[in-house]
C-alpha cells in the first residue's frame, strides 16, 4: 500500500493532518477551502486526549505513532494540527520523514506579529503548549512582547460537544485573566481547539482585542511548500477520518465543527 501510493503522482497524494481529537478540524477547514482539490486524511487521537497535561515524551510517543500511521496511507505532507505535540514533535518529525512537515506555533505567532499594532500579544494554551516554551521562543525572534496563559478544561469542554454554556464561560473569565491585566491588543489561540470557543472567548476578550487563529496561516504554509493544486486530476478532495475513539460520536461532533465533508469515519485501535 506504502508503494503504491508513494509511485502516484504528487498531487493526487493527500495531505496527513493530525490532533488529540477535534481541534485540528480548524487546521482541516482552512487546509479544505485553500486546497479544494487535495485530498486528505485526518486522525483524531480522541482515546488517548487530552495531550495537554500529558509530559512531553509521552505526546512525542503518540506523534510518532500517528504519523507512522499517516506515512503508511501515503500522504504528501504532515501538518501536526495539535500545539502541544507541535511543541514537542515537529523537530523529531521533520527529521525522521522525507516528506514536509508543518506545525501550527510559528504560523500563530507570525500572524499575530502582522496584525498588534502595540506589540503586546497573549496567548493562552493547554498546560504542556504554555510549559514547552514554544511560543516563548518564536515570540522573541519576532519581537513581540508575549504575555501567555494555560486553560486547562478548555479542550475538554470542546469534545464534548459544548462552546457556549454558562459554564465555559466562567471558565474563560478566570483563566484569561492574565491575559486581560496585560493590556494585549491581539490574542493568539494556542491551541486548535480554541477557535471552536471563539464567541465565548471575544466576550470575554471586548471588541478591542484581535483573536488570531493559526489555521489560516498554516494553510497558507502547506500551500507555499506543496504548491498550487489546480492541475490534480482530482476535480475535489476525497477526504478520510480516523479516531482512536467512538467513530460515531467523532462523526457527530465533527460534521457540526467542520461540515458535511465528515462522512464515513474509520475506528483505530492501538495495540
Amino acid at each position: 500500500m506504502l508503494a503504491d501510493a508513494l509511485s502516484a503522482p504528487p498531487d493526487a497524494r493527500p495531505i496527513g493532518v493530525f490532533d488529540s481529537g477535534l481541534g485540528g478540524l480548524t487546521v482541516l477547514r482552512a487546509l479544505i477551502d485553500l486546497l479544494p482539490t487535495s485530498p486528505t486524511i485526518y486522525f483524531g487521537d480522541t482515546g488517548r486526549f487530552p495531550y495537554g497535561p500529558k509530559p512531553a515524551d509521552e505526546v512525542l510517543k503518540y506523534s510518532l505513532e500517528i504519523s507512522d500511521v499517516l506515512i503508511d496511507r501515503g500522504v504528501k505532507m504532515l501538518v501536526i494540527g495539535c500545539n502541544s505535540a507541535t511543541s514537542v514533535a515537529l523537530d523529531a518529525l521533520a527529521t525522521r520523514y522525507e516528506i514536509p512537515v508543518i506545525g501550527v506555533v510559528e504560523p500563530g505567532v507570525r500572524a499575530a506579529a502582522a496584525v498588534t499594532e502595540t506589540g503586546r500579544v497573549g496567548v493562552i494554551g493547554t498546560v504542556g503548549t504554555i510549559a514547552s516554551g514554544a511560543y516563548q521562543r518564536v515570540a522573541r525572534l519576532e519581537g513581540v512582547d508575549l504575555t501567555c496563559a494555560a486553560c486547562p478544561g478548555f479542550v475538554e469542554f470542546v469534545e464534548s460537544g459544548d462552546v457556549d454554556s454558562d459554564q465555559v464561560h466562567v471558565l474563560a473569565e478566570r483563566l484569561l485573566e492574565p491575559v486581560r491585566r496585560a493590556d494585549i491588543d491581539t490574542l493568539i489561540l494556542g491551541c486548535t481547539h480554541y477557535p471552536l470557543l471563539a464567541r465565548t472567548l471575544g466576550d470575554v476578550m471586548g471588541p478591542d482585542v484581535v483573536l488570531v487563529s493559526s489555521a489560516d496561516e498554516t494553510a497558507f504554509e502547506a500551500l507555499r511548500l506543496i504548491g498550487t493544486d489546480r492541475d490534480s486530476a482530482v476535480a475535489i478532495g476525497s477526504h478520510h477520518f480516523i479516531t482512536s475513539g467512538d467513530p460515531q460520536v467523532f462523526a457527530e461532533l465533527g460534521s457540526r465543527f467542520l461540515g458535511p465533508e465528515v462522512r464515513n469515519v474509520e475506528g483505530w485501535q492501538w495495540s
